[in-house]
């Protein structure tokens, strides 16, 4: 099948190449992203591959069904750029890669945890202008704390696991489906609301939606422990970022570190090392000695690519096939979980 590939990068290219040696299909890359200015380059394929930050709203999935595409395959997990009632309509597959690596965005989260409760991240800026001075390094063990974890699928229930047996926390978790496995464990389900009020640290892991997003807002905040630590790899629009700003300016937020952003689209991914970045709220929390950001990379690791392109090609090659889409998603099954 022909697949137009859009939003590639180097890496990209590689493992979708590496992975569809056992394949066949015929593979375009395409470095823009998909959306209103670039969904002609789609004309003619009857499969286009797509990333977090390509937008396909109804008027460009209306594009694609016009050029021929049928079906739209998501290399990632989450699906909110996509218009999943138009494409319904429109008689467009969706698929996506539910999981690839839960291990990798597990660990990336420890990683920034670690870094953020340590001050590692400013240690490091320190010793490369040979300053070793010890002075506003101060942080905390995570043993003993209370952590909370907001979502507990394969990535959540990780990180809860590797704070309870591995760090000796005390771990509050949240989600509408309780983990048995986690309950046997000795982690504490309880509502958003007391997890927020009784957490000195919580690592997001849910999906973004109506019920989900600004999860972190200012009455959140307003609730939390003082010196509170937030890590987010899940989705960016799970934090209200004004609000998160204030709550830093206040002193309330003890430290961020952030691998998404709601606003991410027109930045991460890209090179702007050279540009001047018009994202005030961005570089405001920039200005924060407490907090770190990385751009999106929890999943990076060979496994999770590997993986991804893996699952991505499957999909592909069971549409064209006509066999039953086991990753698919659809407007209707979102209606019937809503």
């Amino acid at each position: 099948m022909q697949i137009a590939i859009f939003g590639t990068k180097s890496y990209d290219r590689h493992f979708l190449e590496t992975a569809n040696a056992h394949f066949g299909h015929q593979l375009t890359f395409f470095q823009p992203r998909l959306d209103e200015a670039t969904v002609a380059l789609a004309r003619g394929y009857p499969a286009v591959c797509v990333f977090v930050n390509d937008r396909l709203d109804a008027g460009v999935l209306a594009k694609l069904a016009e050029g021929g595409t049928r079906l739209v395959a998501l290399r990632c997990a989450g699906f909110n750029n996509i218009d999943l009632r138009a494409a319904d309509r429109l008689g467009i597959a969706v698929v996506r890669v539910p999981a690839y690596s839960p291990h990798a965005v597990a660990e990336f989260t420890i990683g920034l945890m670690l870094a953020l409760d340590r001050n590692i991240h400013r240690a490091w800026a320190r010793v490369r202008e040979n300053n070793f001075a010890l002075d506003g390094l101060i942080g905390r063990n995570l043993f003993g704390r209370t952590a909370g974890v907001i979502g507990t699928g394969q990535i959540g229930a990780l990180v809860a696991r590797m704070l309870k047996l591995g760090f000796g926390c005390e771990v509050l978790a949240s989600d509408p489906s309780p983990d048995p496995e986690l309950l046997a464990a000795g982690i504490v389900y309880v509502e958003p609301k007391e997890l927020l009020a009784r957490a000195e640290i919580i690592s997001l892991h849910c999906p973004l939606t109506p019920a989900t997003r600004h999860i972190i807002d200012k009455d959140a905040i307003d609730r939390a422990r003082p010196r509170l630590l937030i890590v987010n790899t899940s989705r960016g629009a799970l934090i209200d970022t004004q609000a998160l700003i204030a709550g830093l300016k206040s002193r309330k937020i003890g430290g961020v570190a952030l691998d998404v952003y709601e606003q991410e689209e027109a930045l991460f991914f890209e090179d702007l090392s050279s540009e001047i970045v018009a994202d005030d709220m961005f570089q405001r929390l920039l200005t924060f000695p407490n907090v770190l950001v990385t751009g999106h990379q929890a999943f990076l690791t060979e496994e999770a690519l590997t993986a991804i392109a893996e699952t991505t090609l499957t999909s592909i090659t069971a549409f064209e096939a006509g066999r039953p889409l086991q990753n698919r998603v659809s407007g209707e099954a979102i209606r019937q979980r809503a």
